[in-house]
């Protein structure tokens, strides 16, 4: 019964940590969630999130540099088609460089696969966050500022 209860206790806090994050980066001014995000949670999280279930690291080319920048999303595998949604939309760095450059990479269940990316305005995000990742799609929900689909057809693997 204990256990149980130390169990609760500990995951109710993971969840109340976690939407006190999203409120954080719903309320701060977009230049501090951006430094915020580029080197504090990506760094933190870059590592785990081509292994995670729910989660993948997207490489795009930089529009300006040239150089290649990776970004840990949450998102979903169906078949060759990796979903997510951009909780910045067009303002996401990532998604800016996706509209200079659609050839991407995604390493999701740790294996890195080339695709193309396709941003769909008309599509409705927050229906296909509630058809991913629950637990990122809440995120997401509570921070994003002008949510935008991304689909990543991806080649098949060999």
């Amino acid at each position: 019964m204990r256990v149980v209860l130390v169990l609760l206790i500990v995951v109710g806090a993971i969840a109340v940590a976690f939407l006190l994050v999203a409120v954080f980066e719903r309320l701060v001014p977009l230049r501090v969630l951006r430094f915020f995000q580029k080197y504090f949670v990506n760094p933190s999280f870059r590592w785990s999130a081509g292994f995670m279930p729910g989660y993948a690291v997207i490489e795009t080319i930089g529009r300006r540099s040239g150089q290649a920048r990776r970004v840990p999303v949450g998102g979903g595998l169906r078949g060759n088609t990796f979903w997510l949604v951009a909780s910045d939309g067009r303002a996401a760095q990532y998604v800016r460089n996706i509209e200079a450059n659609s050839a991407v990479r995604v390493q999701v269940h740790g294996r890195w696969r080339s695709g193309t990316a396709h941003l769909l305005p008309d599509d409705d995000p927050r229906r296909r966050l509630r058809t991913m990742n629950p637990m990122n799609g809440v995120f997401v929900s509570v921070a994003g500022r002008g949510l935008l689909t991304v689909r990543i057809d991806l080649e098949a693997l060999a």
